[in-house]
């Protein structure tokens, strides 16, 4: 047996640490490790055909398992086209691994061909990014690498030349402890006793929830029941909090819907929990605030807090649950209640007039039908723009649907890459991306990777030939629309000839067949659905102070339009409201 090259190391120990894909393409600088992986039983290479998409892959899958996911791009233009997909993990808290190959090391600093300076290009977008310039480093570097993006819950990035990927391991070489999972962090006595006396001072109380409460679900309902506090929740809130919650009041923010923004600024003291929320407009300037979040960096980076707790939320409230005085007093929550449920009622009647009729499709109609009909654990990756509206008004949460998009960084194109990272890890599991035209075609190259490895992922191409939510942006800015028109070909030609099964949509009556028939087949399949391009979200009101891009913060206002099955959900929980 021949003696361990570092490249051999590097995957031994991505290995070691729970890495099972490595995403990338392949180029000459990356060819040591890419033989090793060959070599390698416990990791397999997935070509791409892009390395924005392996980022993104890799992202998608951290973001659903929690775990270590990584990716690769060969020296200088390779391993650039990583960084968009490295961001969205980045902002996502998503651990990746990234591999940045560099060209040989001799080379550095004469401007060689390809050269680029990877370890300072990705610092922006890493919580760690170095140089390995000797074999002997190799293992430490690699280690402190994944310590970072596993702990710090990120992205970290490993620049390694090929010529001394090839070299040689050192001899006798240290085999490492590798932290591959994050304690829970829980507050320190004094903030616990801190807020519970200023819950029990508050008459009226709301939460609002994002992604932090992933896990926490039980906890925020306790905790809701005793305070008898509204519940609303942001974007990336919208999967763990809103499904068998009787106190939801919504979401707030451009996307929102319901009581949510009425709630965090009628009452006397703001929770948020988990929420690193970013449009401050819609926060209330005028109420006590508490933020808890595991990351302390984010307290009171978006507005004023009255006390900061640095911990977990399902850790928080299991300590402050106890603490608190239960409160009897409903009529704020109960009031909160009604607004919502009357809120939804008042805009659901838009979208259902006549939907089966017009032509073109109406996209709500498309993803009110698409909720129906897909399974109760599927993964749905949903593009940057007007897939972001439709997929927060009218997908169902249940707590075994996930729903990954870019809602941090708001890249365009994910939605497909994201489906291959999360398909890869379970084929079994139903995977639908929710794609724009604009997005499908900016990395459609990569829907031959489901084809080339056979991935099941359903792709639902909300086709309106045109990037509606820049539409949108300009006309909020006075502006007419202008280059935003898409000509488009017809998708289900162009998905046919690589191989996989497609169908077009031009009548609604067609519709719930066609999704049907894609949703059950068994290998990659798309719907190629014409949709209106009129169909835009628009603010009941448009003002001149109004800015472009998602936070017009200026305006304090949700946006107006259809809210699918979550009617339903407001109309149940009217069911606790007591009656006079």
């Amino acid at each position: 047996m021949g003696k361990q090259t570092v490249a051999e190391q590097f995957v031994d120990i991505l290995a070691r640490a729970g890495v099972r894909r490595l995403y990338g393409v392949v180029g000459d600088s990356l060819n040591p490790v890419v033989d090793a992986i060959r070599r390698n039983s416990a990791v397999d290479w997935i070509q791409v055909r892009h390395e924005e998409s392996a980022a993104f892959a890799a992202g998608a899958e951290a973001q659903l398992t929690g775990k270590l996911a990584a990716c690769a791009g060969s020296c200088g233009p390779g391993n650039l086209h990583l960084i968009n997909g490295l961001y969205d993990a980045h902002r996502s808290m998503a651990p990746v691994l990234a591999l940045a190959s560099h060209i040989p090391s001799s080379e550095i600093g004469t401007g060689y061909f390809q050269e680029t300076h990877p370890d300072q290009l990705f610092r922006e977008c890493s919580h760690y990014s170095e140089l390995i310039s000797s074999p002997q480093q190799m293992p430490r570097v690699l280690q402190t690498a994944i310590q970072h993006a596993v702990g710090r819950r990120g992205v970290s990035v490993v620049s390694l030349p090929g010529d001394i990927a090839a070299r040689p391991a050192p001899e006798r070489a240290e085999e490492h402890a590798l932290v591959t999972s994050r304690p829970t962090v829980r507050p320190g006595d004094d903030e616990i006793d801190a807020l519970a006396r200023m819950v029990d001072e508050a008459g009226r109380v709301t939460l609002f929830c994002g992604s932090g409460t992933a896990g926490a679900h039980a906890e925020v309902m306790a905790f809701a029941e005793r305070v008898k506090a509204p519940v609303g929740h942001a974007l990336r809130g919208k999967e763990h909090i809103q499904y068998d919650n009787p106190y939801d009041v919504g979401m707030s923010g451009l996307l929102g819907y319901g009581a949510a923004y009425e709630a965090t600024n009628e009452c006397d003291l703001l929770i948020l929990l988990g929420t690193d929320f970013p449009y401050n407009a819609f926060l209330p300037d005028d109420v006590r605030t508490v933020q808890v979040d595991v990351r302390p960096e984010h307290l009171g980076r978006r507005s004023k807090l009255d006390l900061a707790v640095w911990g977990d939320v399902r850790e928080t409230l299991r300590c402050l649950t106890p603490k608190v005085r239960p409160k009897t007093d409903r009529r704020f929550l109960d009031r909160m209640l009604k607004k919502h449920a009357e809120a939804l009622e008042g805009v659901v009647k838009a979208y259902t007039r006549k939907v089966e009729k017009h032509i073109p499709v109406h996209p709500e109609y498309v993803a009110s039908i698409l909720d129906e009909e897909a399974a109760e654990d599927a993964v749905f990756t949903v593009d940057t723009g007007m897939c972001n509206v439709w997929a927060a008004r009218y997908l169902t949460p249940n707590g075994r649907r996930r729903v990954i998009g870019s809602f941090t960084h708001g890249s365009m194109a994910n939605a497909l890459p994201q489906a291959i990272g999360a398909q890869f890890l379970d084929r079994r599991r139903q995977v639908i991306s929710m794609s724009g035209d604009g997005g499908f075609t900016m990395l459609m190259g990569d829907f031959l990777t489901l084809v080339q490895y056979d991935l099941p992922v359903k792709v639902i191409l909300f086709n309106n030939s045109s990037l509606g939510m820049v539409e949108l942006e300009m006309l909020v800015s006075g502006l007419p629309a202008y280059g935003t028109g898409n000509h488009n070909p017809n998708f289900a030609q162009l998905a046919r000839a690589a191989g996989a099964y497609a169908e077009r949509v031009e009548k609604p009556k067609h519709l719930r067949s066609a999704l049907r028939t894609a949703l059950h087949h068994k290998g990659p399949a798309l719907v190629d659905i014409v949709t209106d391009p009129n169909a835009l979200s628009i603010p009941p009101k448009i003002r001149a102070e109004m800015v472009t891009g998602f936070a017009l913060s200026a305006s304090k206002m949700v946006l107006d339009g259809g809210v699918g099955r979550m009617v339903q959900m407001a109309r149940s929980n009217l069911r606790n409201v007591p009656r006079p």
